[in-house]
Formats: C-alpha cells, sequence, structure tokens
C-alpha cells in the first residue's frame, strides 16, 4: 500500500483531490505500471463536448471509465477550453472510479468548485427574478436574454418559470433577443 499523500483542495469543508494529483499518483505507483489512459470524443461540435476516458490495465482490459460533459457557454474558462476541461474531467472521474483519490467524493475540485459556481449562478438569477415585481418581470428577462451567451437555453428558463404568465406579444418581443 502506498504512502502517497495527496494534496487536496478545500471547498465548503471538505476536501477534494485534484486531477493532476491522480495522474500523478497513477503514473509513478507501480501497481499501475504498463497501464494506459486513452481519451475519446463522443461527441463534439463547436458549443459542447462528451468524453470517455478509459483505463486499461497492462493486458489491455479495460478497468475503469469516466464520462464528462462540457458546454462552451457554462464558463468563463469553458470560452477558449471546455474541450480541454471536458477530457481533464472524464480522466479524473475514471481515475476516482479506479479508487484514486476519493476519500470523500470521485468528483475532483475542479468539477465542485464549477458545480458550486453554476448553482450559485443560477440561484442569484433565480432570486433577482423571484423578487422583480410583475411589471419588471419583461425588463429582468430581457436583460437576461441579452447577458447570456446560450440565449436560447436563457429564454427557455424564463419560459419555464414564468412562460404562463407572459402574454403572447411579451413571448414574441423576448424570441426577438433570441439569435
Amino acid at each position: 500500500m502506498s504512502n502517497y499523500k495527496f494534496k487536496t483542495t478545500k471547498i465548503k469543508g471538505k476536501d477534494y483531490v485534484e486531477v493532476n494529483e491522480r495522474i500523478k499518483f497513477f503514473r509513478q505507483e507501480d501497481q499501475y505500471k504498463g497501464w494506459s489512459i486513452t481519451t475519446d470524443f463522443t461527441s463534439l461540435d463547436s458549443e459542447m463536448c462528451v468524453c470517455i476516458c478509459r483505463i486499461a490495465d497492462s493486458t489491455g482490459n479495460v478497468v475503469a471509465t469516466g464520462h464528462a460533459h462540457e458546454e462552451r457557454s457554462s464558463s468563463m474558462i469553458n470560452k477558449t477550453s471546455f474541450v480541454e476541461n471536458c477530457e481533464t474531467s472524464a480522466i479524473g472521474r475514471a481515475l476516482g472510479i479506479l479508487g484514486i483519490g476519493i476519500d470523500t467524493s470521485i468528483a475532483s475540485a475542479n468539477e465542485v468548485e464549477v458545480a458550486i459556481a453554476k448553482q450559485e449562478m443560477i440561484n442569484s438569477v433565480q432570486e433577482k427574478f423571484d423578487t422583480a415585481p410583475p411589471e419588471n418581470i419583461m425588463d429582468k428577462a430581457v436583460a437576461y436574454i441579452k447577458s447570456q451567451t446560450d440565449k436560447k437555453k436563457a429564454f427557455d428558463s424564463i419560459m419555464n418559470k414564468y412562460g404562463g404568465s407572459l402574454t403572447e406579444k411579451q413571448v414574441t418581443g423576448l424570441q426577438k433577443f433570441v439569435r
């Protein structure tokens, strides 16, 4: 058994192991000599990607897999690096499935930080809409759609929450901001 001490990042009181730490451990431990990490993109276009990582033992037998999905519009970093982030997440998850660096979670520090940031953004937007007087919903909806990279997703979010209380004219007006 290895005495390797993983460096961790504390998020909301829990320690999470970063992907680079999992990779370093995998590459230096004798028990993984001759093993491989491979990645493939099962879906990849200019706006999103899905990656699968496979870890195979020295005989080529796949012993762990990890999947990840990223969207270009999901964060500032993803605007330029969504493919790289997707691959890193898939590798981190596969190594986690293998049992490397998972004392508290399979998720890596980066995955947890991104998920928390997304949830905080959603909560912030939701809070703004929830506290808006009805007469300000259109102003806030227009401002929200304009501020988002994925305008269709923003429009759909507004329609899910407020579609029943908007007039047909208001819906048509909001659709003009979705290109």
